[in-house]
């Protein structure tokens, strides 16, 4: 056990959100990505994006929209700090350059402060995922365990951690290639909605589907429920929605009917998940 005083920062890339407190504790900053549709490029920060506006020029848009990762720069310099321990979380390796630039960003930080410790996590997932991620290190940190400890267990954590989503508009996940199996344009034709999630090693895979966003998200809970059965009162659930906070509070309501879970965390998403979640679409992650 370490000093309970020791002071610690997180850096999450902008891809996840940070909820109130984290925003008033000081101990949590974002590393903002930039986002692009045809000529309009915005900086993914509270100063500079909005939701809607960039809703609209998505839908406006033959395109797809695109993301630029943070640059190591942006990282190092989040880095620099007074706090005795820095972490900083991104969204999952297979998804973007974010986790390789905040590594490059380490290595830059630590050529001039050779005994810092700072760590990069990759949390193999998107949005609340990081976000809940950023709330176990705070956790951890403050039963006053050492460096190594909570990179230790945060790991463990990530690995333990599953990823929901429905969408109602895969147009953003097709255009970028990220859907893999998943058939966008059947399942737009339709009105199927698939229910997907993350594999392990953080890509998108499709789980099951249902006509019908209602249905969809039955479904999603399902199986949510059907992985938290045991033990769901030492674990938290976080939901993020894009645009459709009546449609988030129906599956917290529904999660918490059938799971005690201790906490749960809901967001609506910023830029980077706005963008690949686009209008409607809800994530889950516990």
């Amino acid at each position: 056990m370490e000093d309970l005083q020791m002071s610690f920062r997180v850096v999450i890339d902008s891809c996840g959100e940070l909820t109130d407190e984290m925003k008033k504790s000081g101990n949590f900053v974002s590393a903002p990505l930039t986002l692009q549709v045809d000529e309009y490029i915005v900086r993914d920060d509270e100063e500079h994006f909005n939701q809607a506006e960039f809703l609209k020029k998505v839908a406006e848009s033959p395109n797809c929209p695109k993301s630029s990762c943070p640059s190591p720069e942006i990282y190092r310099d989040a880095y620099d700090c007074d706090a005795d321990h820095v972490y900083a979380v991104t969204l999952s390796e297979k998804l973007s350059g974010s986790y390789n630039s905040a590594v490059l960003g380490k290595n830059l930080y630590l050529e001039d402060h050779p005994d810092a410790k700072v760590y990069v996590f990759n949390s193999c997932s998107a949005s609340v995922g990081e976000t809940l991620i950023g709330l176990k290190i705070q956790e951890l940190e403050e039963k006053g365990l050492s460096f190594e400890e909570v990179v230790k267990q945060t790991e463990d954590y990530i690995l333990s951690q599953d990823t929901w989503f429905v969408l109602e508009n895969l147009d953003t996940l097709r255009k970028n290639g990220r859907l893999g199996t998943v058939k966008a344009l059947v399942a737009t034709a339709l009105k199927i909605k698939p229910v997907m999630g993350a594999t392990d090693e953080g890509t998108i895979v499709q789980l099951d589907q249902a006509r019908g966003m209602k249905k969809a998200l039955v479904k999603m809970v399902d199986s949510i429920e059907e992985k938290n059965s045991s033990d769901p009162q030492e674990h938290m659930v976080g939901i993020a929605h894009c645009n459709c906070p009546q449609r988030a509070e129906m599956v917290k309501e529904e999660i918490i009917k059938r799971l005690p879970f201790k906490d749960v965390v809901m967001v609506n998403t910023a830029g980077v998940s706005t963008m690949y979640a686009n209008d409607g679409g809800i994530i889950v992650v516990a």
